[in-house]
C-alpha cells in the first residue's frame, strides 16, 4: 500500500530519511530555498511502510516546477537508498492529477536514469511527456590520475600561462568558513564581470553549512596583497562541485582566475583525492580548458492530454517530432 501526501514545509524531507547525492538533494537546501530564497515548498511524497521517495515543487504561474533556483546543477526525484522508486514515482505521477494539468521539470540528469524514470513514471500514469536537453554539464573524471598527470594533459597555452603567472599570485584555500576570506570572496565577485548576486545570503548561509561540514573550499587568489579572483566550490562525496568563480575587471592580465583555478584542482585531486569535478551548467568555452566530458540536462514538460489547454503544446511537440524525422531519414 503506496500513500501519496502533500507537504509546505520542507522539514518533511529529513524526516523521510531520503539519500543524497549532491549538494542540491539535501533536506539542509531546500531550506535554504524556502528560508532564504522565498520559495513556497509544494512537497510531493509517496510511502510505504519500508520505502519512500519525493518530487520537491513549487508552483509558477500555470504549472508546478521543481523547488529550485539558478544555483542548482541538478533537479531530480528523491528516495531512500534501495527503494522501488518506479512504483512510488507512478504513484505520485497519479497523484498529482489533482493537482493541475502540466508540470515543467529541470534540469534533470540522466546518468542515474533520473529524466526516464520520471519520464516513464508519468507516462505510466497517463501523461503525456516532452523531453529535451535543455543544458549542458562539464565533468572530469580523475581516472586515478595525479594533479601533475591531469595538468600533462592540459593544452599547451594554459600550461605556459600557469608557469609564467603562478609565481606573481598568492593562493589560499579555506575549507573552513572564513569571514575575512567571504570579504574576500564578494568583494571580487562585486568588482566582476559578474551580474549582481541574486541571494547572497542564502549563498553565504549555504557557504557556512558546507564549511562547517569540512565541504568548502574556498579560493581566493592575492596579488601584491589585494584579493583579484575568488571561487566557490565544495567536496562531497568523491565529487568536487564548481560552484562560483570572478576576477576583478581590469586584471586579466594577471590570469589570477586560472593560477587559482589550477589551485583548487590540485587541492582536489591530490588532497582530496576525488573521483570527479563538476563544472555545474552552462556550455562555457573556457570549460574545455580543464574537463573532459559533457552530460546533457533534460528539461521534462509532463501534460495531460486530456485537457484542451494542453492540446496546442501536445501538436507542436508532435510536428516537431515528425519533422526532425524526416531530416533524420
Amino acid at each position: 500500500m503506496i500513500a501519496v501526501s502533500y507537504h509546505d514545509r520542507v522539514n518533511v524531507l529529513q524526516a523521510m530519511g531520503l539519500a543524497s547525492a549532491a549538494p542540491f538533494d539535501r533536506s539542509e537546501w531546500f531550506t535554504l530555498l524556502a528560508e532564504e530564497g522565498g520559495l513556497e515548498p509544494v512537497i510531493v511524497s509517496a510511502q510505504n511502510s519500508k520505502q519512500a521517495a519525493a518530487l520537491p515543487l513549487m508552483r509558477a504561474r500555470d504549472a508546478l516546477v521543481p523547488l529550485a533556483n539558478w544555483y542548482n546543477f541538478t533537479w531530480r526525484a528523491l528516495a531512500t537508498p534501495g527503494a522501488d522508486r518506479e512504483s512510488l514515482l507512478v504513484a505520485i505521477a497519479a497523484k498529482l492529477k489533482d493537482q493541475g494539468d502540466r508540470l515543467l521539470l529541470w534540469p534533470v540528469p540522466d546518468e542515474d536514469l533520473s529524466a526516464t524514470a520520471i519520464a516513464a513514471a508519468f507516462r505510466s500514469a497517463g501523461w503525456a511527456v516532452i523531453r529535451e536537453p535543455c543544458d549542458t554539464n562539464h565533468i572530469l573524471r580523475i581516472d586515478g590520475r595525479s594533479y601533475e598527470e591531469y595538468l600533462a594533459g592540459r593544452p599547451g597555452p594554459l600550461r605556459t600561462t600557469l608557469k609564467r603567472k603562478a609565481k606573481k599570485i598568492a593562493v589560499t584555500i579555506a575549507d573552513s568558513f572564513d569571514p575575512k576570506a567571504w570579504r574576500d570572496y564578494e568583494a571580487v565577485y562585486q568588482s566582476s564581470w559578474k551580474p549582481s548576486e541574486g541571494k547572497p545570503a542564502m549563498l553565504r548561509r549555504f557557504a557556512e553549512q558546507e564549511g562547517a561540514a569540512g565541504r568548502l573550499r574556498l579560493g581566493i587568489a592575492r596579488h601584491d596583497g589585494r584579493a583579484v579572483a575568488a571561487q566557490f566550490w565544495t567536496v562531497e562525496d568523491g565529487t568536487a562541485f564548481i560552484h562560483k568563480l570572478a576576477h576583478t575587471e581590469g586584471t586579466e592580465q594577471l590570469s589570477a582566475g586560472t593560477v587559482l583555478t589550477a589551485a583548487l584542482f590540485e587541492r582536489v585531486i591530490d588532497t582530496d583525492k576525488v573521483e570527479l569535478v563538476d563544472f555545474g551548467t552552462g556550455d562555457d568555452p573556457y570549460k574545455n580548458l580543464w574537463m573532459e566530458e559533457t552530460r546533457p540536462r533534460y528539461r521534462l514538460e509532463c501534460l495531460l492530454p486530456g485537457r484542451p489547454a494542453n492540446w496546442l503544446r501536445l501538436a507542436k511537440a508532435g510536428l516537431r517530432k515528425l519533422a526532425s524525422g524526416s531530416r533524420a531519414g
